[in-house]
């Protein structure tokens, strides 16, 4: 090929290429994909919701993610998480048992985890007599056990390397009775109460924990939980990311609670100074479905004690 012909080919070329529009952000801009830090996250229950949103706070803070759920829709989360800068490593395993939790620390090999997410949980509706034991089993078992199990095997590794964050999703359910949900409500007491202690336990060590305390949120939850036909269900709900930006934010900052929402934090207060009997009455009304409402005439007949 003549030499003037293949120079005025590549100057062709060139021209072409500069033409181009540049479609990559600045590093300064706010959907620009954060730098990578080497640091680990771990997020449980992340493939929707509040665990997919606080994913997605770790991402760009420029973490890389160990992210588990017990539906497949993890691997969507996962290619999603890719797709804003991550390194994602996505686990299909079910936390509530021991092989699930087990599953997720050999991901994890001798890597350092410097946040843990634990946010996988269930929820239940209905009268408590009326559920099945093994669907309330599950719920304990998630929410409790398995999360405790976590929880214990990744604050070890925290505590022994001298530092790390845990991050805990909670409820403000924790603080009231939970008539028609009692298997949910009590197992967030449970762990509202736990985050506390393990909390002071860990102080001074560099393991912090906050507690997320979020009220109802838009995600599918109340579906889960067969709990669509609820006043709780149909009420206006809070969005999962702006809960889970407060909360990782939190975390950041070491803080050991956090309520989302003003609404949320005034049902709080309310909760710690109305008699249990009351706030029983309350949660009934939300929460109970709308197939067992009593009549109207024994709806103004107080609760039995």
């Amino acid at each position: 090929m003549d030499l003037a012909v293949a120079d005025i080919q590549i100057l062709c070329m060139e021209s072409i290429v500069s033409d181009i529009p540049d479609t990559s952000l600045p590093p300064d801009h706010p959907d620009a994909p954060a730098p990578r830090t080497g640091l680990l996250a771990v997020v449980t229950g992340a493939s929707s919701g509040i665990g997919y949103e606080l994913a997605r706070n770790c991402v760009r803070h420029g973490y890389d993610l160990v992210i588990a759920a017990d539906e497949p829709q993890i691997e969507i989360a996962a290619a999603q998480l890719r797709d804003e800068g991550a390194e994602v490593l996505a686990l299909l395993a079910d936390l509530s048992t021991p092989e699930g939790v087990d599953k997720v620390l050999a991901a994890l090999e001798e890597r350092r985890v410097d946040e843990l997410c634990a946010n996988a949980g269930r929820g239940l509706g209905h009268a408590f007599l009326d559920q099945d034991f093994a669907d309330i089993q599950h719920v304990v078992e998630t929410n409790v056990t398995g999360t405790l199990h976590l929880l214990h095997r990744v604050g070890q590794r925290m505590h022994e390397a001298g530092g790390g964050r845990i991050l805990i999703t909670g409820s403000i359910a924790g603080f009231m009775p939970g008539t028609y949900q009692a298997v949910y409500n009590a197992p967030k007491a449970f762990l509202d109460s736990f985050s506390y202690a393990l909390r002071h336990e860990l102080h001074g060590s560099g393991v912090t924990v906050t507690c997320l305390m979020p009220g109802a949120t838009e995600t599918e939850f109340f579906e889960r939980a067969d709990m669509l036909d609820t006043k709780l269900a149909q009420s206006k709900k809070d969005d999962p990311a702006e809960v889970a930006r407060i909360g990782f934010d939190a975390m950041m900052r070491g803080e050991g609670e956090v309520i989302t929402g003003w609404q949320n934090k005034l049902r709080a207060a309310i909760a710690m100074v109305t008699p249990a009997d009351v706030l029983a009455e309350r949660h009934r009304r939300m929460a109970e479905p709308r197939t067992e409402e009593p009549d109207a005439e024994a709806d103004q007949q107080p609760p039995a004690r």
